[in-house]
């Protein structure tokens, strides 16, 4: 029962009569009737006031102010249902009050305000905007300045905004400029735009705490920092998977409310040297051929992946590599338990307590949290296996989208300190179309002989194979599928799968030798000899190497969401 009562009384709303009342944590308003009797409430969480205004006031489409002596305006969050199966639409919602007097007028707004400060300790008071002009449908500016910017005006936000002009613009300055007087840092643009904020975020967190990035066996600093994420690119990938829409107004609400929703990253390694980090898909096979592909086809826009697709589907290649996995704890989870990751995931909020044991609330797990190496010692068994793939990937979240609304793994978590290894080897081309259509529907992708999905916390592959020295190999009968094709693979656990066998060298000049080596992929369905490599998409960029290593770490940074909420159990939606 709350107790902590700060002002009640009578307001208008147009001709009728209500009751408002403040408490410390909701502002509600009900209807009073000529005979006093009560009719429909209407509750706020103070967390979710945006702001409020003297006399009646307006924001979007457009700002417009009456100045007037006894009213105040209060703005809101309000949901929506987004019209499909996952997430809620935020909009801002707005409330016009007039009081008897202007000095209760006066009382009710210093009251909410000083609630709003009391109750929100984790809102944004000033962020720094990049804004990616070239993204999706080039609309990131307007989106901005037309729906996002008058938000964050109204909720006492201040903004230092860059237009970036060139790739990674975002990434140097993070990684150089005095960050210090900012609460967080807010993007722009798409999927791309994020991994550069991500890397840089990444990168000087890891600078200043003096941490070697480019060691797969350091456990990198967890990023104070918050990263908001405005929708304005192609696919969306990741603001879709922590909110469940794509909707630019709904995260202008997350962020000015201060949500924090923390998520995985894996680092990806090659040799002695970090190549980059993830959060969405890292695939090799069919995945890699479709982004490589269709950098040759940049002119047609986003139908170059709809028709790169095609053509690498029709060209039905399979490559051969070896997979080494660090297995996740069974127990703890799985990708085939059929749960979602849901605002308030229980499974990411035991992880929260297996990752940081000395925190005690969000705001102390920086403080608590302590680097160590990482061993496979402690950590448990590496698992190999090797054989011929049609593609390979690994997962941090369920990489969901318009396109897919379960997602690459519809069970994966967004904070639980491990990914979802897909192996889809190799099978007829009728098999494989099925596997990739069931990513359009609600049919279990992984339910064919030919998939396998581990959850992980560590990967390594090569294309050649080979075994590890001194590992044990266990070896298993070929699996015969149901289009009669039989495959063979080999599964080998070693003691030593921690130790690394690290090779110098720079990364430019890497690149630069994978461009003058460099494998052609498609050029049409003509081709005679396959390639005997694909290439990694990361996030939609082509990776320069192929053999890597990949760590994910857990709640590595955060983000100004709260995962998605479920529309189900919230029925009050104003």
């Amino acid at each position: 029962m709350e107790i902590d009562l700060r002002l009640e009384s009578s307001l208008w709303i147009g001709t009728k009569r209500y009751l408002a009342v403040l408490t410390g944590w909701h502002f509600k308003w009900t209807e009073v009737d000529k005979k006093n009797r009560e009719k429909k409430t209407v509750s706020v969480p103070v967390a979710e006031v945006v702001g409020v205004e003297d006399g009646q006031v307006e924001v979007l489409p457009q700002k417009c102010v009456e100045v007037t002596d006894k009213d105040f305006t209060v703005f809101y969050v309000k949901r929506n249902s987004s019209g499909g199966s996952h997430g809620l639409l935020w909009k801002l919602g707005r409330i016009q009050f007039s009081c008897p007097s202007r000095d209760l007028r006066d009382q009710w707004t210093k009251q909410l305000r000083t609630a709003l400060k009391t109750h929100s300790p984790l809102r944004p008071h000033r962020l720094l905007v990049f804004i990616n002009p070239f993204g999706g449908k080039k609309k990131g500016r307007q989106i901005y300045h037309s729906l996002v910017a008058p938000l964050f005006e109204l909720a006492g936000i201040c903004s230092h905004v860059i237009v970036t002009e060139r790739a990674n613009q975002a990434r140097d300055h993070l990684l150089k400029k005095d960050l210090t007087s900012f609460d967080g840092v807010v993007c722009v643009g798409g999927d791309g735009m994020f991994s550069e904020i991500l890397h840089g975020v990444i990168g000087r967190t890891q600078q200043e705490a003096g941490f070697c990035e480019n060691d797969p066996a350091v456990t990198l600093q967890p990023c104070p920092l918050h990263i908001g994420i405005i929708p304005a690119g192609s696919t969306d990938c990741v603001c879709h998977a922590t909110l469940g829409v794509i909707d630019p107004v709904t995260s202008a609400l997350h962020i000015i409310i201060g949500d924090s929703q923390p998520l995985d990253v894996c680092s990806v390694h090659h040799g002695s040297s970090l190549v980059c980090y993830s959060v969405s898909l890292l695939g090799y096979g069919f995945y890699g051929d479709v982004l490589a592909e269709s950098e040759k086809h940049r002119w047609m826009g986003p139908l170059r992946y709809d028709y790169s697709g095609t053509m690498v589907y029709l060209s039905n290649r399979t490559y051969t590599g070896t997979i080494q996995y660090l297995p996740a704890d069974p127990l703890l989870s799985s990708p085939r338990d059929k749960t979602r990751c849901l605002s308030g995931c229980g499974v990411c909020s035991r992880s929260t307590e297996r990752l940081f044991p000395n925190s005690s609330d969000t705001g102390s797990i920086y403080s608590s949290y302590s680097s160590g190496q990482f061993s496979a010692e402690s950590e448990g068994e590496w698992v190999r296996v090797e054989g011929k793939f049609k593609c390979v990937s690994l997962t941090c979240m369920s990489s969901s989208c318009a396109r897919s609304p379960q997602g690459l793994s519809p069970s994966a978590h967004l904070a639980d300190g491990t990914g979802d290894l897909i192996l889809v080897w190799d099978t007829h081309p009728l098999g494989f179309l099925r596997f990739l259509y069931r990513h359009t529907s609600t049919q279990d992708q992984f339910d064919l002989p030919f998939v396998e999905v581990h959850r992980v916390k560590a990967v390594r592959f090569s294309v050649a194979g080979g075994k590890e020295e001194n590992g044990q190999e266990e070896s298993r009968e070929p699996i015969q599928e149901q289009d009669g094709e039989e495959r063979a693979y080999a599964e080998t656990e070693s003691k030593d799968g921690s130790q690394h066998h690290l090779a110098e060298r720079s990364m430019e000049r890497g690149m630069k030798k994978e461009k003058k080596t460099a494998i052609p992929f498609l050029c049409g369905l003509c081709c005679k000899k396959d390639p005997t490599a694909s290439v990694w998409n990361c996030d939609g960029e082509i990776l320069p190497f192929t053999d890597i290593h990949c760590r994910i770490h857990g709640q590595l940074v955060r983000l100004y969401a709260r995962g998605i909420e479920d529309g189900a159990s919230i029925r009050d939606c104003i």
